[in-house]
């Protein structure tokens, strides 16, 4: 099966999995599902830095819209391609929150947002030169790397899920209610039972389907409230600088070139893990694209009022599990996040979706990435080598913020912006390990540690000496050559 997988990746005559095309009506709505699934994601980052710039509702609720604009133009500028930039993944980009709390701390900091997309535009034009050296890194992600990233990012993204399961908002009376996770649980719920279903038109829309039948569920119940969606404009296009010409301050722009290195990291383990997924090559150049792609949004955001751009996770798991890898299908949730930014009346709708709704569904998006991770860690060889210490230090390692979110806030800035984030931590932790013990090899022996010795049976030369020429084992019993039982003496008895 790789081998199929190489050739039909490898051969340009041949379609690249992430090439196919569906019906207008399939691609649309697994697009759709798409924004569904990170539409919580890419609100958040505005809300949050909005409110800490001291903006009213309606300034935020421009913030929104133009993450939502920008966002739409970056997945399409990533999926559909252009020479030099984009990776021709389905990859969904939106405003990453990989720099949130770095953004804040710069407009607390008395910058203003004109500080933050000031310092936005310069270290992302600085991250767009520099990603030709992350495009030279593929060597360095064996299936020992990619699976423990892969890993990782479902296991880091299930808080999240667990938060919108309990209800979002952690100062809401109701928050962890007994009918929030009830509805989260039965959306979950929903889901399986879908997938269970032997129509694969409807088990690939499962998610889709359990959010609309949740919803109105949650509307039955008293629990969704669509009153505040005709309040407001119906169409607004973002303002170029809406809220003044940006500001070029030196530390805030060394401050968020450490979250531009964050973002290329986890950006190039999106890819490398979507290219997984997909089964299609993914080699130095596409991740270059692919970054220069992010690098490129994220100098123009600012100039609509959004942020840096990154490939969200979430709907890593959702190609996952659907199936659908189109990369047209993740092109066409660009154009509705477009539309979304456009049409604001149309983002309140999504808007109101409940987020105990948005939970059960991610509990098995975030599950089936961590579970596509597993897969590809099921390949590494773990005998005689050091590949299953590098697969349990990196994870153990990402999960350190993730178990413990305040663990490094005594550390410098610049070193908790770096690992505050599980992937990054799993990621650089998983590629140091390999090149030490595997492209490193001097002081390396048969047995390493005692990990090595766990990683397999051994059974000693003079077990082996023991047996007869056609002696077998079946069932748990030892039969010789004849076809007779062979007795087994215990320990016991020798000693």
């Amino acid at each position: 099966m790789n081998t199929k997988k190489k050739l039909r990746s490898a051969d340009p005559k041949i379609e690249r999995p992430e090439d196919k095309r569906l019906s207008i009506g399939s691609t649309f709505a697994y697009g759709f599902q798409h924004v569904l699934t990170m539409y919580g994601g890419i609100i958040a980052p505005p809300l949050i830095i909005g409110a800490a710039a001291g903006m009213s509702s309606q300034d935020i609720g421009l913030l929104i819209a133009a993450c939502l604009f920008v966002g739409g133009l970056a997945t399409i500028l990533q999926t559909v391609g252009i020479p030099f930039f984009g990776s021709q993944l389905p990859l969904v980009q939106g405003v990453s929150f990989a720099g949130v709390s770095t953004m804040v701390a710069i407009v607390n900091g008395g910058g203003g947002i004109q500080a933050v997309f000031g310092s936005v535009m310069v270290a992302s034009l600085i991250g767009l030169v520099i990603t030709p050296l992350f495009s030279k890194i593929i060597k360095f992600f064996p299936p020992v790397v990619t699976g423990t990233v892969i890993t990782t990012i479902g296991l880091t993204l299930m808080p999240v899920a667990a938060n919108w399961a309990m209800g979002g908002n952690s100062a809401a009376p109701n928050y962890g209610s007994m009918a929030n996770i009830g509805l989260a649980a039965l959306t979950m719920g929903i889901v399986l039972l879908l997938s269970k279903i032997g129509n694969a038109a409807i088990s690939r829309l499962s998610i889709l389907l359990a959010m609309v039948i949740g919803t109105v569920i949650a509307v039955a119940t008293g629990m969704a409230d669509f009153s505040k969606v005709g309040q407001g404009p119906v169409v607004a296009f973002p303002t170029p600088f809406a809220f003044g010409a940006p500001t070029f301050e030196i530390a805030s722009i060394v401050s968020m070139l450490i979250v531009i290195l964050v973002t290329l990291t986890e950006t190039s383990a999106d890819i490398i893990a979507v290219g997984e997924i997909v089964g299609t090559k993914v080699d130095s150049r596409r991740i270059g694209n692919g970054l220069r792609a992010d690098m490129l949004s994220s100098a123009i955001s600012p100039m609509f009022n959004s942020f840096t751009q990154s490939a969200f996770a979430q709907n890593v798991g959702l190609v996952a599990i659907t199936g659908i890898k189109s990369r047209f299908v993740v092109s066409a949730g660009g154009f509705i996040l477009v539309v979304l930014g456009l049409l604001p009346v149309l983002g309140r709708v999504v808007a109101a979706v409940p987020t105990p709704v948005l939970g059960g569904a991610g509990v098995v998006l975030f599950g089936t990435v961590a579970a596509s991770g597993i897969r590809t860690l099921s390949k590494v060889e773990y005998r005689n080598n050091m590949n299953l210490i590098i697969v349990a230090a990196s994870i153990g390692f990402g999960m350190i913020p993730i178990a413990a979110p305040k663990f490094y806030d005594q550390f410098p800035s610049w070193f908790s912006t770096i690992f505050h984030s599980g992937i990054s931590s799993a990621a650089l932790m998983a590629i140091v390990l390999n090149i030490l013990f595997n492209h490193f090899k001097a002081g390396n022996s048969d047995n390493q540690s005692v990990f090595v010795a766990g990683t397999e049976r051994v059974v000693s030369e003079a077990d082996i000496a023991c047996l007869a020429h056609g002696d077998r084992f079946e069932n748990g019993k030892l039969i010789d050559a004849e076809g007779k039982e062979v007795p087994l003496r215990s320990s016991a008895v020798e000693h």
